[in-house]
Formats: C-alpha cells, structure tokens, sequence
C-alpha cells in the first residue's frame, strides 16, 4: 500500500486491514497476543482502536500482520473510547458502561473465537463481586458466567 493511500486511513480502516490480516493469516487473538507479548483482551481492544499499543507492540504487531510501517502511528495514537450509547450518569454505573463500551467488541471476539458465532446468556447467568486485596490498593473483582448460545441458522 503507497504511503499517501496509508496518510488518508482512518482508525477504522486501519482495523478493517487488521482483521484482514489476522484472517489471511489464519492467527487468533491469543497467538498474536504471545508473539508481541502483550494479553488477547489488551490486543485485541488496542488492534480495534480502544486502546493505544506502546510504540515497542505497536511496531511488533505490524510486522507480524505484515502491515505498512506507517500503521505504527495509528497504533500509537491515544485512542477516542466512544460509543453511541446513552450513559447513565451515576459513577459506579458509567464505569460498567465504560467498560463494555470499551472492551465489549473485545470481549464478543474472544467468545467467537472460544466457543464459535454465538453469545453469552444474560438469563442462564451468574456473577460475583468481590474485594479482591492489593498492594496497589484493594481491587473489584467481576466474574461474570453465562451459558453459551450458539446462534441458530434458519
């Protein structure tokens, strides 16, 4: 692809080629993730633009995509975390809003890629949440577990 081609890419068509890519070469989240040593869930939110690779990943991912190595600076770029929801405003609510507003594509890849074109049930579903303790300081834990749905074809 010509540099000038690359210049006019937006975000979205850099992730359009991503996925391309991760297809052509027949690669799943947590491989790629192990070659540029970073975990699925963060590579893949960084490959679809929620959140920024550091340079050193960032450069590691491209190369093994084979992707132009002006991609880099998109991979860089601090990321818009937007989606077109309407949020709550309570604290605590938007931070769960935020979450699978940024990690929900990620999350719906990574139960595509496990279990096959299907979803996770919120009616046979269970959660905890638990205090979970840290150095850092105490941390929330979230398990959430749903059945899983293949979709039906008709």
């Amino acid at each position: 692809m010509n540099k000038m081609i690359l210049d006019e890419l937006s975000r979205d068509d850099l992730t359009a080629l991503i996925l391309r890519a991760k297809k052509r070469l027949g690669l799943g989240w947590a491989e790629i993730a192990a070659r540029i040593g970073m975990s699925p869930v963060w590579t893949h939110s960084a490959a679809t633009g929620m959140n920024a690779f550091p340079e050193d990943k960032a450069r590691a991912f491209a190369e093994l995509l084979g992707l132009p190595d002006s991609a880099v600076d998109l991979l860089v770029e601090s990321p818009l975390k937007h989606w077109d929801q309407a949020v709550p405003t309570d604290p605590c609510i938007y931070r769960l809003y935020e979450i699978v507003g940024v990690y929900g594509p990620t999350i719906k890849a990574m139960i595509n890629e496990e279990f096959g074109n299907g979803i996770m049930s919120a009616i046979d579903f269970s959660m905890q949440v638990e205090r979970e303790p840290n150095p850092k300081g105490d941390r929330v834990k979230v398990t959430m577990s749903g059945k899983y749905l293949e979709y039906a074809n008709w």
